[in-house]
């Protein structure tokens, strides 16, 4: 795999986010991975407000995420979500992730999200628009692209 494909995203890890032994708390490398795929769409114009996004695509929801993970996160810091699209259908996308350390050399966690945009009236899958793909463009693996 190229992991240089996609986009590396500094994410806060925070005082509440750890367990009682001083951890990342396992629930929260999601929370991560959202927060570093939505700060990148956000400042391409994106909004969950129909009427504020220059995409249509609003509505999309979380169909299956998996996370393993490898090292613990010790204590608040600023890890780095690395994530990149593996694969964008027609009404789906599949993101791939590592959390990473702030250097860029422990692989804390990986995993990927899947995601499935829906018509906000029948919650039905709805095709991706022209506009919403080739802003994505720029995160997809050049593997998967020449496939």
């Amino acid at each position: 795999m190229m992991m240089e494909d996609g986009v590396h995203e500094p994410v806060q890890v925070h005082f509440d986010d750890l367990d009682a032994m001083g951890l990342l708390h396992n629930s929260r490398y999601a929370l991560l991975v959202e927060r570093a795929i939505g700060a990148y769409w956000q400042r391409l114009g994106w909004s969950p407000d129909a009427a504020r996004s220059v995409f249509k695509d609003v509505f999309l929801a979380v169909r299956e995420f998996k996370v393993t993970y490898h090292v613990p996160i010790v204590g608040a810091g600023e890890p780095v979500v690395h994530f990149w699209i593996e694969r964008l259908g027609r009404t789906s996308g599949v993101y791939g992730f590592r959390v990473l350390s702030p250097d860029r050399e422990v692989v804390h966690a990986d995993g990927y999200r899947v995601n499935v945009n829906l018509d906000p009236a029948t919650l039905r899958p709805a095709p991706f628009t022209d506009e919403l793909r080739t802003a994505a463009e720029p995160l997809m693996r050049h593997a998967a692209a020449a496939c």
